[in-house]
């Protein structure tokens, strides 16, 4: 499979993309700085320069041209204010599954957030993270055009993973190793079956694939 991941250099994405390439897909990770490069080489993937926040709809779709599946990791960033939750978290998101519609990417995984809710009160930063974050879930999910799956982790850490996730429509607060988030995103790529679905994901006790399988076709 040929897989173009929207936030290449995110530590989740960074895991994503090695393992995707370590078993034969061939691997892009959409990258706002030419320094992030070196760190997708090393993992197997094709950086591909490009702002989410400034491209078009026909630029993003000229890289997703020949795509297999598309994944949306990216994201502003704690830290990052409240305009480029708009900009990034809802704005960028939008936009790539603008370009995957284009260019008839039906497979279109999204990293989303526990907790987010267009209809999220609150006006703290974090409030209005999870506000951008469920209007972007919101919009894909009214996409006829796409096969979409979106996937709300709990609390990340940078643990180590343990294979073993709690991966159901609702789940509970709790905490994910970014390992098993992305093991998870791997296996959801190419399990078409979980298309419509919005999951969400904690440490639990099943193993990722048998999860994953389990929740397919509901």
């Amino acid at each position: 499979m040929r897989i173009v991941i929207a936030g290449g250099h995110g530590q989740i994405a960074l895991r994503l993309e090695r393992l995707l390439s370590a078993r034969g897909d061939e691997v892009a990770g959409i990258i706002r700085k030419a320094e992030q490069g070196d760190a997708l080489r090393a993992v197997g993937a094709e950086p591909v320069l490009l702002d989410l926040e400034s491209a078009s709809v026909e630029e993003v779709a000229a890289h997703l041209q020949g795509a297999d599946a598309a994944v949306f990791a990216a994201g502003a960033g704690p830290g990052s204010g409240t305009r480029r939750k708009e900009t990034v978290d809802k704005g960028a998101a939008v936009l790539f599954a603008g370009a995957a519609v284009r260019t008839g990417v039906r497979r279109f995984v999204v990293v989303s957030s526990m907790g987010a809710d267009p209809a999220h009160q609150g006006d703290e930063v974090f409030d209005l993270y999870l506000r951008a974050k469920g209007e972007a879930d919101a919009y894909i999910a009214r996409q006829d055009a796409l096969d979409w799956t979106i996937l709300r982790p709990g609390t990340l850490t940078n643990d180590a993973g343990t294979g073993l996730v709690r991966l159901e429509a609702h789940t509970g607060r709790g905490q994910i190793p970014r390992d098993d988030v992305a093991a998870v995103l791997a296996e959801l790529v190419d399990t078409s079956a979980t298309a419509g679905l919005t999951l969400e994901l904690i440490s639990g006790s099943t193993p990722v694939s048998v999860a994953v399988k389990s929740v397919a076709g509901n």
